[in-house]
Parts: structure tokens; C-alpha cells; sequence
């Protein structure tokens, strides 16, 4: 049976709850909801076990912080001895906007700082993200707050599709590899958000 690793970025504790920066989280959660899996906290994450379609998702929400996000990754890839290509990091995403999420093998950390301990801790930026846009609707000097927000009311109905689009985009990432999901899933948009 192959294993995957499904890592969500976020920031655990209920003020985070709901906030922008926290969409891996929400995915993940997502997704361990759909295929009937129950976390439990364990080292360094609350962790999920998921069989489906003859795979093992080991799903993770990092308790360390988003900034520390890397130690857990590490962690749980060296003990599933899960390949790097067969992990998928789920991540908030500022420069896309919040119709649109993007598939990617490799790439930067873009000034993330999960990504960016990540990539530091496994010396490379060559592993698979989902990138969630959260689009980028705050004046001069405020990226902190909006990123720590809450959805607007006006976007929960986008954000919820696009969710249950992203648990579909894990799903065929194991099934399909990730070529054919960055192929079917980068060019699409999720719902106007309305005015």
C-alpha cells in the first residue's frame, strides 16, 4: 500500500480557527472528515491515519506553530518513511486570488513563513504544495491582520467549494500523480465572490 503524506499549515489553538492563515488546516480537516478518519494529538502534530482506494494518508496539522512548521514535516515523512514526491503540503496563499488555488511539484516559499522553515529544515523547495489563494484585499501595512482574519461573510461560500475541491485535488494526486492535477485543477476558478 503506498503512503502519503498530507501536511496543512496553520497555527493550532481556537483563535486561529477559521482564520485565512489556517486554510491547510481546514482542508486537511476536510479531508480526513470525507474518508471517516479521526485525529489524535501525537509528536509535534494532531495526526490522522486515512485508507482509501488501497492508500495510507497520514494527514497532519503541525502544533508548532506555522513558523516551526518543518519539524513535523520531518518527523512524520523519516517515520511513515514516506517519500518527499508522495508528500503534499497545503498552504494559504496571498499572491492568488481567492478563486483560485494552484498545484505545483517544486517552487519558493514565496515569503511563507511555513514554507520557508520547511524548505530550510529539508534543504529544498522541490516538494509538492497546494496553494490556497486568499487573494490579497487589505490596505498598506495590514497583510498581518488580514492574513490572521476571518473570511469576509461574502467569501465562506466560495471558500467552502473551493475546500471540498481541494480534498478532490488529494484524492487524485494519489491516484493520478501530480502532473495530471496541476493539468485538470491550476486553470480552474471557484465561484464569484459576491459583492
Amino acid at each position: 500500500m503506498s503512503k502519503f503524506l498530507i501536511v496543512g499549515l496553520g497555527n493550532p489553538g481556537s483563535e486561529f480557527a477559521g482564520t485565512r492563515h489556517n486554510a491547510g488546516f481546514e482542508v486537511v480537516d476536510a479531508f480526513v472528515v470525507k474518508h471517516e478518519g479521526q485525529f489524535r494529538s501525537d509528536r509535534l502534530a494532531e495526526v490522522a491515519e486515512v485508507k482509501w482506494k488501497g492508500k495510507i494518508f497520514i494527514c497532519i496539522k503541525p502544533t508548532t506553530y506555522m513558523n516551526l512548521s518543518g519539524k513535523a514535516f520531518k518527523y512524520w515523512m523519516d517515520k511513515e518513511k514516506i517519500p518527499l514526491e508522495r508528500t503534499l503540503t497545503v498552504v494559504d496563499d496571498l499572491a492568488l486570488p481567492i478563486d483560485k488555488i494552484r498545484i505545483r511539484a517544486g517552487g519558493s516559499d514565496a515569503g511563507h513563513n511555513g514554507l520557508r522553515d520547511i524548505q530550510h529544515i529539508l534543504n529544498t523547495t522541490e516538494y509538492p504544495k497546494l496553494r490556497f489563494g486568499i487573494g490579497n484585499q487589505f490596505p498598506k501595512g495590514m497583510q498581518v491582520d488580514f492574513v490572521l482574519g476571518k473570511w469576509f461573510p461574502e467569501e465562506k461560500e466560495v471558500i467552502a467549494g473551493k475546500i471540498d475541491k481541494c480534498v478532490e485535488v488529494i484524492e487524485q494526486f494519489a491516484v493520478a500523480g501530480i502532473a495530471r492535477v496541476m493539468n485538470d485543477y491550476n486553470k480552474q476558478r471557484f465561484g464569484a465572490v459576491k459583492k
